[in-house]
């Protein structure tokens, strides 16, 4: 899995970039930030499932390569103490992007902010983007249970009782939304399992 993610981000970034070493250096970084010790969840195996899942409606992508860097740096910050995740990984993409010859680096960086709320946007793509982040919401109940036990991992800094109350605002953020999902492809796919995990979650908290 690890190397397959490698080689896709190595191929996507060369073609920007010519510098291998420069290019070796953004990868590692890569890895070794959704590596950390304290990722149950936002790690590596969520990068390659979000592709996956992606590749299945590449057709209906406008950008594939842009959304493949947005993919890749969307969650390189991640501090469950910080609110501000988002918008630190999108500059962090722009720093390294900058010294490229990648030329929509505005885009992706809408892109990753847009994961924050996961509303609905005018851009197809990045709708597309934020489904497949949240595809892991429908999937079966125990890999969605699963799911739930690695996020409370990652918050395991946080007693019962508050992290009960910011995970049931979670839950009901979604569940007002008048769909999770934002295209077709994945509401069709997901919606009413996720609809019914997120439901199942919020009454056992």
């Amino acid at each position: 899995m690890e190397r397959k993610l490698e080689q896709t981000f190595l191929n996507l970034i060369r073609q920007y970039h010519q510098e291998e070493a420069f290019n070796m250096a953004c990868w590692q970084e890569i890895e070794r930030n959704y590596s950390a010790n304290p990722r149950h969840y936002h790690n590596l195996l969520h990068l390659q499932k979000m592709i996956s899942e992606l590749e299945d409606c590449q057709p209906q992508l406008q950008d594939w390569d842009a959304i493949l860097f947005s993919v890749y740096y969307h969650d390189i910050i991640y501090n469950v103490r910080r609110s501000d995740n988002e918008v630190k990984s999108a500059d962090f993409m722009e720093s390294r992007l900058s010294k490229t010859s990648f030329q929509r680096i505005e885009h992706c960086k809408m892109q990753i902010k847009a994961s924050k709320n996961h509303q609905e946007s005018e851009d197809s793509d990045t709708n597309y983007f934020l489904d497949a982040d949240l595809s892991i919401l429908g999937q079966d109940w125990p890999t969605y249970e699963n799911y739930v036990q690695q996020i409370r991992k990652e918050y395991r800094i946080y007693p019962e009782f508050l992290y009960k109350r910011g995970r049931k605002k979670v839950l009901r953020h979604f569940l007002d939304m008048e769909s999770v999902y934002h295209t077709n492809h994945f509401a069709d796919k997901y919606e009413s399992r996720a609809r019914n995990n997120l439901k199942r979650e919020l009454q056992a908290l």
